[in-house]
């Protein structure tokens, strides 16, 4: 493939991004997305084969977590490998806000596109589950409940992108990265039962 026929998909993909995110997968066309991105609207089918597989080419493309074996030398240690987990994910969140969106937006619609993100992001919490196991069995991690307590994880690391909305409650304004990584990370091995001064986390 030549460098033009790519740069032409990412724009196809980017285009298709912002769209779904503004106005919802069904209420984008074809039209509009080669419209948004200034490519022949034939080039969705040529290099997609339609909407549908342009959907699932978003997650190949920016979903970080289809790269998890990059970070499999953090799994070995399942506080070092959680930390990891809970930094990468508060990274996409706050780095990439229109996929997050459609993926919000699809799982509140409970529509046939849920299974392809199933298919992505679950593997990400399958490693979630199988640190805090290990841990557990290991003795670092105390809790009673293996369900309740990813519950909890998730619930930590997916609410923060209601940051705009209770602004008038802040006294520090919009979060840093930083700030929403090294807190959660805390708040999330204190509450496992982790040992030592928060410093020790980071």
């Amino acid at each position: 493939m030549t460098t033009s026929e790519l740069d032409i998909k990412m724009k196809i993909l980017l285009a298709a991004k912002t769209l779904f995110a503004r106005q919802g997968f069904d209420g984008t066309s074809v039209r509009q997305i080669c419209e948004e991105a200034g490519a022949n609207v034939a080039l969705v089918s040529y290099h997609f084969g339609g909407k549908d597989n342009v959907f699932g080419a978003l997650f190949t493309q920016f979903f970080p977590g289809n790269r998890l074996e990059a970070y499999e030398p953090f799994f070995h240690d399942p506080i070092v490998g959680l930390k990891k987990l809970v930094e990468e994910v508060t990274r996409f969140r706050l780095s990439d806000p229109e996929l997050v969106i459609i993926i919000q937006q699809e799982i509140f619609k409970q529509s046939p596109r849920v299974a392809i993100i199933q298919q992505n992001i679950f593997p990400v919490w399958k490693k979630v589950r199988e640190l805090l196991e290990k841990g557990r069995q290991s003795g670092v991690f105390q809790f009673r409940s293996l369900d309740n307590t990813m519950f909890f994880i998730m619930g930590t690391l997916l609410f923060h992108k209601n940051t705009d909305y209770f602004l008038p409650l802040l006294s520090d304004g919009v979060p840093t990265f930083d700030n929403m990584y090294r807190d959660a990370a805390v708040f999330v091995l204190r509450g496992l039962g982790v040992p030592g001064k928060a410093e020790d986390y980071l």
